[in-house]
């Protein structure tokens, strides 16, 4: 490789350069047009965006920003790709799942997806899933060879596993052709089910596949449990690292050398609609393998195989359209964060097992980036990026710090039983879903621009039973979820659903932004806003409340007009028979207004309470 020299030439030569106390007193005179009158690095503090892990966003990043050395694709640190060659030559496995009980049905999807660009299978095989009888039906004309296989069995790995060798013995299958996972995954499947399983069948597994199959790993560490019970990015990177030192240990202590352990484990993690968090984390996921390789003695084995799932936390049942969206971006950040292979799962995914057309959107979508947009084509295309580089810095320190908190407290399996692991990821979740009932992390189409009246998509199988027991499973849309049920049950038993009359006050270029705040605020929770007619004021909007339907109102206007008209309007409200009055903007002192609703309020207190005044069960 040959390394130009720096010659001095930059870019924009012919100005001066610009340097960061210039850009900072810049962005000092915006901000104090705004009213905000700070300087110097609080200037550039109020304009960063605060992330899980205690870590930030920064408005600006510059090559003063240092971050360690990520090497080169194929070596040690692996940050920038496991090979060389990246996946440059033919694009990332596109693996589609499938966890239907039904064989018959299972093979026909499973072909349908193989002929039309997936080239792996990820088979649920278990309870709610595929029976470990019906794996030769499902796989009835699948090229074996061709076509790498990822087993998901939870406690029927076993069994699975040794029917899987079977058909490729009768098949005549070469075993150095075989490649995928069995999918063994004692820990994970503890932190699914809480159903501690002996790991004497995993460690038998890898034995043979070390043996006899050179391509075909035995063991899965699966991060997916501990992102969908809510954790952070960094708890997620800190529970698989401990749950794959915990492997490392029992496969050397059977006799497995550390080369030999480490070529047994694929990694699964979660990739979201934060495209630049994904990225970052299969990077720092990379980085922190290859430390532990390093440290056991073995640098050269550190390099990770990643399995990338687009996130079923982000999707929503309401509006679910827009899941295709979240999966996209999502296929994107994984991609271009150098995951070998990458599950889309269908938009539909939340609300039944997929129809032929959502699991032809999942697998194009990888098609689509691959063939169309090439984002293969390039080697980990957001190196050398500051930011990127420097957010993979801190996500490799902060999940290697709660790898040591999982491993003072006894390791992996320690932690995951005396709760701490369960604690740790349920105090993540709740400030997070303190920002999600504060809208400061909006859901399109759930808080954020529903749509009352779309027909919601229906599918005739219900979603395949979840494992339960262990760690929770958790999703963004949850509460809303909750309110919008409410909703839909009073629309069944009483022919419409509740109703807020928007008294609007003034002009529209008064009175229209907190109108439009206030409508979107309360069909978030499946309260249908009336605003008609357009404006009101205290001699109509008795009348105007009455043919309305609603039975509580909320004040929308300009702060002047409030000072002026507030009062008497909201006391017509109330003589008319509003149950509760709001007021759209800050809380101030008027009398006859019962509560106020305004960016960074907890919408879903105020829903939830709302509802309960209307009676809606």
């Amino acid at each position: 490789m040959t390394v130009l020299p720096d010659d001095g030439l930059s870019l924009a030569a012919e100005f001066p350069d610009a340097t960061h106390e210039q850009w900072q007193r810049l962005v000092e005179g915006v901000l104090r047009k705004s009213g905000k009158d700070v300087s110097g690095s609080a200037a550039e503090e109020a304009l960063s965006t605060a992330l899980e892990d205690g870590l930030s966003t920064r408005p600006l990043y510059t090559a003063r920003e240092a971050a360690p050395d990520a090497g080169y694709p194929g070596f040690t640190p692996f940050v920038r790709g496991g090979t060389a060659a990246g996946s440059a030559a033919a694009g990332w496995d596109v693996r589609q799942r499938h966890a239907t009980a039904d064989p018959a049905g299972t093979n026909e999807t499973v072909l349908a997806d193989l002929e039309n660009g997936v080239t792996s299978l990820w088979l649920g095989v278990g309870p709610g899933a595929l029976p470990v009888s019906g794996i030769e039906r499902a796989l009835d004309g699948v090229f074996l060879d061709l076509a790498p296989l990822a087993l998901d069995a939870g406690s029927e790995v076993g069994p699975a596993a040794r029917e899987l060798f079977r058909l490729y013995e009768e098949r005549g299958i070469p075993k150095d052709t075989v490649r995928g996972t069995l999918g063994a995954d004692p820990l994970g499947h503890e932190a699914r089910t809480g159903e501690r399983l002996d790991p004497a069948a995993a460690l038998e597994l890898a034995r043979r596949c070390g043996e006899e199959y050179p391509h075909l790993r035995a063991l899965n560490v699966d991060a997916l449990p501990y992102h969908e019970a809510g954790g952070s990015a960094g708890q997620e990177l800190g529970a698989s690292l401990a749950t794959a030192v915990a492997y490392l240990r029992e496969l050397t202590e059977a006799g497995l050398t550390v080369e030999a352990a480490c070529a047994q484990l694929e990694f699964r993690y979660a990739a979201t609609a934060d495209q630049f968090l994904t990225i970052a984390k299969l990077r720092a996921a990379r980085r922190l393998w290859a430390r532990v390789a390093e440290v056991c003695g073995a640098p050269d084995a550190g390099a990770q195989r990643q399995h990338a799932v687009t996130s079923p936390v982000m999707m929503s049942r309401r509006d679910p359209w827009v899941n295709m969206l979240r999966t996209t971006v999502a296929c994107l950040g994984a991609g271009v964060g150098g995951a070998d292979s990458v599950t889309v799962l269908p938009f539909d995914h939340s609300l039944g097992l997929p129809d032929a057309f959502a699991r032809r959107i999942a697998r194009n979508t990888s098609t689509i980036l691959l063939e169309e947009s090439h984002l293969a084509r390039v080697i980990d295309p957001a190196g050398g990026s500051w930011y990127v580089e420097r957010l993979t810095d801190e996500l490799a320190h902060a999940g290697w710090e709660f790898f040591q908190e999982i491993e003072r407290a006894g390791g992996q399996a320690a932690a995951l039983r005396s709760g701490l692991i369960g604690e740790r990821l349920a105090a993540t979740w709740a400030k997070r879903s303190e920002k999600l009932a504060k809208r400061r992390e909006p859901i399109t189409g759930v808080s954020e621009f529903p749509n009352l009246t779309e027909r919601p998509v229906e599918r005739v199988a219900p979603p395949a039973p979840e494992a339960s027991g262990g760690l929770p499973r958790v999703r963004r849309d949850e509460a809303y979820e909750i309110l919008r049920s409410r909703s839909d049950a009073h629309l069944a038993s009483a022919g419409a659903r509740p109703r807020v009359f928007l008294a609007a006050i003034g002009p529209a270029a008064a009175h229209t932004a907190r109108a439009s705040f206030a409508a979107n605020l309360f069909q978030a929770g499946g309260i249908e806003a009336v605003h008609d007619p357009v404006s009101v004021d205290a001699t109509t909007a008795a009348d105007a409340f009455k043919a309305s339907g609603a039975t509580v109102a909320c004040l929308c206007s300009s702060d002047a007009l409030y000072e002026e008209q507030a009062e008497a309007v909201a006391e017509a409200l109330k003589s008319a028979g509003a149950q509760r009055v709001f007021l759209a903007g800050r809380p101030a002192e008027y009398e006859a207004v019962d509560a106020y609703v305004f960016a960074g309020c907890d919408a879903v207190s105020v829903l939830s309470s709302t509802l309960d005044h209307m009676g809606v069960a």
